[in-house]
């Protein structure tokens, strides 16, 4: 029996890790392909705001899933104190006293072998595969390889790879900053956003594609036309450009949602509907898609808050819910009498506007033979007697 381990710390697993995965399953043809994320690395601490081990081992599990036969393998995640290969090397020959067991590396790895724990055992034991490209092997490698092979009897497979560039710590760094998306699995990528491991921001492209599916198509243009001016607003008055994006993109991710879903929403998250809101369904979006935001894309309270009060308003808002507020009532694809006003009192005074707004709402809706809702007159009692 042959079996194949690949370790490392996986600290997000990238698709450089992936595709070595899948190098090493197609040269090897393993009976068993043990991918073993490790608890606590030896050579370097993990990252300050890293996952915990079962964040990370489920970040691999969907990273490793399109490797065809790999199997995860918590091992080392439960095994207290440093990951040595060594001890893990260990437990395997002790269930598998008569597999080959193929330890899968990188170049790098065996350049710097002869300085791993018990390093001698474990060249006994395995037989080291090293995933390599064609050009190196006539070089270093290739002498590194015969050595090892000459002082202590090494087994080493050199196993033709094309590697990605891509490395755990730039994509760390990469991904507060609305970057690293490339170098990761859709599936992980999801995953660390919502949970917003390392600090991660959605980039903003990717959220516009994964909001797509709750939208039709009036809806598209005019959360683009809202994500436009709540830019616009945002880099006039002060505040995060990128973040009131994230709150527009996100603001109507609900809206075409029926009634039935609406309420499924309410309770999956443990919203309480009064009966005023139950005769005004039109309002259940800003409550439900805030909800929503949160579980899938991990948004802060700020956003939430923006996108929670963006239809109905309410008293003292903060200046990020007013933006978007406004950014909703004035985007380009909005025509009705008076926006012009509107519009331009927006980029001169919010309160002013965020009254002017109200005072519209209360009567488009008193038009229309409907009642207004409480929140909605609070926030412009509220915010006419500001301006007063």
């Amino acid at each position: 029996m042959r079996i194949a381990v690949y370790g490392g710390s996986f600290d997000p697993p990238h698709l450089g890790h992936v595709e070595a995965a899948k190098s090493a399953a197609r040269s090897l043809a393993p009976d068993r392909f043990l991918i073993i994320p490790a608890g606590t690395p030896p050579h370097k601490a993990l990252a300050q705001d890293s996952p915990t081990p079962e964040q990370r081992m489920e970040l691999c599990r969907l990273a490793f899933s399109e490797v065809p036969g790999a199997e995860l393998s918590d091992m080392e995640l439960r095994r207290e104190g440093k990951s040595y290969t060594y001890d893990t090397v260990r437990q395997l020959r002790t269930e598998y006293p008569d597999a080959e067991l193929c330890l899968v590396i990188g170049t790098d790895m065996l350049a710097s072998f002869e300085e791993w724990y018990h390093f001698r055992y474990l060249l006994e034991e395995c037989t080291l595969s090293v995933l390599s490209r064609a050009e190196e092997d006539g070089g270093l490698l290739r002498g590194k390889a015969e050595g090892l092979r000459r002082e202590y009897g090494a087994k080493i497979i050199l196993l033709a790879h094309e590697p990605l560039e891509a490395s755990s710590e730039k994509i760390r760094e990469r991904l507060p900053l609305r970057a690293g998306e490339d170098l990761l699995s859709d599936a992980v990528y999801s995953e660390i956003i919502r949970r917003r491991y390392f600090g991660a921001k959605p980039e903003l492209t990717w959220l516009r594609g994964k909001v797509m599916d709750y939208l039709d198509e009036y809806r598209v243009a005019h959360v683009a036309g809202c994500e436009n001016e709540a830019v616009g607003l945002a880099q006039h008055w002060g505040e995060d450009p990128e973040l009131a994006a994230e709150a527009a993109i996100l603001h109507d991710i609900t809206k075409r949602c029926s009634l039935e879903q609406q309420l499924q929403y309410c309770e999956k998250y443990g919203i309480i509907i009064d009966n005023s809101e139950m005769r005004n369904k039109s309002l259940f979006h800003a409550r439900t898609g805030a909800a929503l935001a949160r579980d899938l894309f991990g948004i802060d309270d700020t956003v939430y808050e923006a996108i929670r009060w963006h239809t109905t308003g309410k008293p003292d808002m903060t200046r990020f819910e007013k933006i978007l507020y406004l950014a909703d009532y004035i985007e380009p694809t909005r025509d009705f009498e008076g926006i012009g006003e509107l519009r331009a009192l927006a980029y001169e005074d919010l309160d002013a506007a965020m009254a002017l707004g109200l005072k519209m709402t209360i009567e488009e809706v008193r038009r229309a033979g409907r009642a207004v809702f409480v929140d909605t007159l609070d926030a412009y009692d509220w915010y006419n007697k500001k301006e007063k």
